[in-house]
């Protein structure tokens, strides 16, 4: 490891208490040193997703601040700890942080282990490979790893039109399947262009109409969507919930309807990275933008988030 040629301390962004975007501050921290097994990258860019904003408002997974927010890296290697084969300085990578503890990418360097990462694909720039680790990562394992969609399949993604529903529709369609997004009816013209096959206005029809004998349900919203998507499944179909709630209930409801019922957290996944990186390289993945916003406007990219209505991911950058 050679980190003689890099600055002593870097701008980031941090909080001393829990609250509203107000509460978020640039401040400068040490450069951290990469230990054995880990790289140090230079973020060229971080996406933000609602995990963001919901640890920086109430006590979740980190403890007390202050920290450093932001899972979702891409930039590149400077420097490397002891041990490390896989990448070397100067390689472009791409990779989300381990979730939910090894937070720091909204900085300009971040340290996490090797395979975290992937090699970034050529055919996306920093912002759009930085709008895809957390998202695609925990639409991958929900379809891919819980549900095991396949050809012929039929998927109902919720909030498809969101920062995990818009990868996932992509995904599903990729692996074959037949796929149903609800999200309001400004946004199915893009989701159309995206591969999906039917799209259902959540604002003036009821999901739950028309629809049964579902393979799979992905849903990232919670509450009531959970409760009456179940009899939308064929018997043994596969309910995967991203809300990290309710979890005994959702299995007894499942276990009622004779279907199966799984809350995922994501977690970091290097193959699934290299999957990612696949579909993105063969024009089967493309991440949506919603906004960019630079490292000094963090607050603004939260407050936007939270508003929610658009479609795709927001993200930082550090140029």
């Amino acid at each position: 490891m050679n980190t003689s040629a890099l600055p002593a301390t870097m701008r980031a962004i941090s909080q001393d208490t829990f609250g509203g975007p107000e509460v978020l501050k640039e401040v400068r921290l040490p450069v951290p040193a990469p230990g054995p097994g880990r790289i140090l990258v230079r973020v060229r860019a971080s996406g933000l997703n609602p995990t963001d904003w919901k640890h920086r408002a109430a006590p979740a997974f980190l403890g007390e601040p202050p920290f450093v927010l932001g899972w979702d890296v891409s930039g590149t290697v400077v420097a490397t700890g002891l041990g490390v084969t896989l990448f070397r300085p100067g390689d472009e990578v791409f990779g989300m942080l381990p979730h939910p503890y090894g937070v720091g990418a909204h900085a300009e360097y971040a340290v996490g282990p090797t395979r975290a990462f992937a090699r970034k694909p050529a055919a996306l720039d920093h912002v759009h490979a930085a709008a895809l680790p957390l998202a695609g990562l925990t639409a991958w394992q929900a379809l891919v790893d819980v549900a095991g969609v396949g050809p012929g399949d039929r998927v109902l993604v919720h909030a498809a039109a969101g920062g995990v529903g818009h990868l996932a529709v992509q995904i599903a369609k990729a692996r074959g399947a037949h796929v149903t997004g609800t999200a309001s009816g400004a946004h199915h013209a893009l989701l159309r262009d995206l591969g999906a096959d039917e799209l259902i206005d959540y604002r003036r029809t009821d999901f739950a109409a028309g629809l049964a004998g579902l393979d799979v349900v992905l849903d990232p919203i919670g509450g009531d969507y959970r409760t009456r998507s179940l009899p939308l499944l064929r018997p043994g179909g596969t309910l995967v919930s991203l809300q990290p709630h309710g979890t005994e209930e959702l299995a007894a409801a499942a276990r009622a309807a004779g279907v199966r019922g799984e809350v995922m957290i994501v977690e970091a996944d290097h193959a699934g990275m290299n999957a990612l990186a696949d579909l993105a390289s063969t024009g089967h993945l493309r991440p949506v933008i919603a906004a960019t916003h630079p490292l000094s406007e963090a607050a603004t990219a939260h407050a936007a988030g939270e508003r929610g209505g658009r479609a795709g991911k927001l993200v930082l950058v550090m140029d």
